[in-house]
């Protein structure tokens, strides 16, 4: 097992590949502490982890306020003693098809403070307990459209734009200490964001679906689109001491579509 009695928090890890990744964290040995808003829709992925025979707590927690971001952590340290690894997957998608023009103020603040602020009020949190124990990973779940611009995504790729930014900084401000800062980019996942995504594609260019599938497929080198479990594969790569010489990079989960 690749985490073997260790520590993870993660937020947002109650479906699609919040949920992959947890159990697939627990799988290798991990201990969690599940953190989002709804905790009721947790429950159900905790009570998966306790099953694989490790510990799961659930604690409710909004990543875009500080003091329910400060509170969680605290709970989770109460509960836990440390957190070895973070993994920051709650986030947004934002406004779905609409230039930076039509986009309100409100659109675009509310997914920065989601996708970006959310992330560094984690970070922010568990970084002191990293650097007193002398070790730690962070996995911030970005996106392809922080790599590559996008028509129609202008408030989306630019709070992915932003993580991989407070990514990098971080990364140099822990690595003296031992701590591993790193982003993965998934492209477009099966699941209902990828269906939100290609209805408004179909709506767009007249096509049906299936079509619009076919199409997303076809602008990927592996001419596939990619799912929950290949997310987690990456990063449970990153949470692990197999990268322990890792960090700072923008690990591309997309079938090839960034190249």
């Amino acid at each position: 097992m690749l985490l073997k009695d260790r520590v993870a928090v993660v937020t947002g890890p109650a479906k699609g590949m919040g949920a992959a990744c947890t159990l697939l964290l627990a799988e290798h040995g991990a201990d969690l502490a599940l953190a989002g808003r709804d905790t009721a829709a947790i429950e159900p992925v905790a009570e998966q982890v306790r099953a694989m025979g490790r510990r799961a707590e659930v604690f409710a927690c909004d990543v875009t306020d500080a003091a329910s971001v400060d509170t969680m952590a605290a709970g989770a340290l109460a509960a836990f003693g440390r957190c070895d690894i973070l993994v920051n997957i709650a986030g947004g998608r934002g406004p779905l098809g609409k230039t930076f023009w039509e986009t309100t103020p409100e659109e675009f603040d509310a997914i920065l403070r989601l996708n970006v602020t959310g992330c560094f009020l984690t970070m922010r949190a568990f970084a002191p307990g990293m650097i007193a124990a002398k070790y730690g990973k962070v996995v911030n779940v970005g996106g392809t459209f922080g790599l590559r611009g996008r028509a129609g995504r202008a408030a989306y790729s630019a709070s992915k734009w932003g993580l991989r930014g407070i990514t990098k900084s971080a990364a140099l401000e822990l690595g003296p200490h031992n701590i591993n800062v790193n982003c993965c980019c998934p492209g477009m996942v099966e699941g209902p964001r990828f269906e939100a995504v290609r209805a408004t594609m179909a709506t767009q260019q007249g096509i049906s679906a299936e079509e619009a599938r076919v199409k997303h497929a076809g602008e990927y080198a592996l001419r596939r689109i990619s799912t929950d479990q290949d997310v987690a594969n990456a990063v449970l790569f990153l949470a692990s001491d197999l990268s322990r010489q890792t960090t700072g990079q923008d690990l591309a989960v997309d079938g090839g579509w960034v190249i």
